[in-house]
């Protein structure tokens, strides 16, 4: 008898280890993640006024998304109405912030999803939608879709009521001048006859300019975790080019059994490497914690030479910010509704 409950206490106690060490990372219990994208963001590039006009944002925007929380609203309505604000400011590469592509237009992609029932929706390269996130909800709602695109989503997102704009709407002095100096460099290169793999692969150089991209994750108070992602994608993008805010599984992801993830950064390492999803397969299959499976996640990425960050919310509250960028802007509030903004590596 005795060889037979030893290995049965051995095993409780591994398992009891195992749910302190999920649980212990993060010791503040999180409700809310917001990211408004990484980068080469650093204090001395950085004006005192500009750096305090992010971080009013960024707290408007975890206020936004507590209140809903706080009042037993769910999840997915607190992540769409935080993505709003951030939407809404020209601050960010996501609706009126966003960048011009080659040919100078908005092209803006969205998604989000609930952890809940693992429905989801996205929009991809829409020209005329305000809040690309309230489109991507309703494909998730009120269509038999996941993702649609281009003239078709604009056309339903009319048909069932999603608030229009005239593209001009998103134009901003700043992003303008961005795709000028991204033009420049084109034509400096094509010049010059720059003679290295990347310069050859049309549409796939790597700039800075593509950072930018917002993101939120939410967890209510039905223990329901739900994310969603919103960008104008990449500076002087050619060819129709998506990334992966709108792709679930590789911008976004959310499942109420291990963990929500929305991502910012170069999205063609985060399409191949399907980074949200792979972080939930991490903490699902090797019971990782949500700091080792995004740390781990986010070294694939940077090994294979892409770069970015996330932000992640497990069903406990535990949440990870990393990221391989000098900086992202970033913040959190808690169940009690404390609120941390942060910018620069630190």
């Amino acid at each position: 008898m005795k060889k037979m409950i030893t290995p049965f206490i051995t095993l409780l106690l591994c398992t009891l280890g195992l749910i302190a060490r999920q649980q212990e990372p993060n010791r503040k219990q999180y409700t809310l993640v917001i990211h408004g994208g990484a980068g080469t963001i650093v204090k001395t590039a950085m004006t005192s006024a500009k750096e305090a006009a992010y971080e009013e944002v960024l707290t408007k925007a975890l206020q936004t998304g507590y209140h809903i929380l706080q009042e037993g609203g769910a999840a997915l309505d607190a992540v769409e109405a935080t993505i709003h604000v951030l939407e809404d400011s020209p601050l960010f590469n996501a609706a009126k912030g966003a960048v011009f592509t080659n040919n100078g237009r908005n092209e803006l992609d969205a998604s989000i999803m609930d952890g809940r029932t693992l429905n989801a929706g996205a929009v991809a390269g829409v020209t005329n939608i305000r809040n690309p996130i309230t489109a991507a909800r309703a494909v998730m709602e009120k269509s038999e879709h996941v993702m649609l695109s281009g003239k078709g989503a604009e056309n339903f997102a009319q048909q069932v009521g999603v608030t229009l704009v005239d593209p001009s709407y998103f134009y901003t002095q700043d992003r303008w001048d961005a795709l000028q100096r991204a033009l420049k460099k084109d034509s400096t290169a094509a010049g010059e006859n720059v003679d290295n793999r990347q310069a050859a692969k049309a549409g796939t150089v790597n700039r800075d300019d593509k950072f930018g991209t917002v993101g939120c994750v939410a967890l209510d108070q039905q223990g329901n975790l739900a994310a969603g992602t919103s960008t104008g994608g990449m500076t002087n993008k050619k060819f129709g080019r998506i990334g992966d805010s709108p792709v679930i599984g590789a911008g976004t992801y959310a499942n109420n059994e291990s963990v929500a993830v929305s991502c910012t950064g170069w999205g063609e390492f985060y399409i191949r490497h399907v980074v949200a999803h792979d972080i939930a397969a991490l903490m699902s299959y090797k019971q990782l914690s949500v700091e080792e499976a995004a740390a781990a996640v986010m070294a694939k990425v940077a090994n294979a030479g892409g770069d970015g960050g996330l932000i992640a919310l497990d069903k406990a509250g535990n949440m990870a910010m990393p990221f391989n960028t000098e900086g992202m802007y970033r913040g959190a509030v808690d169940r009690h509704g404390n609120i941390e903004v942060k910018i620069y590596k630190d």
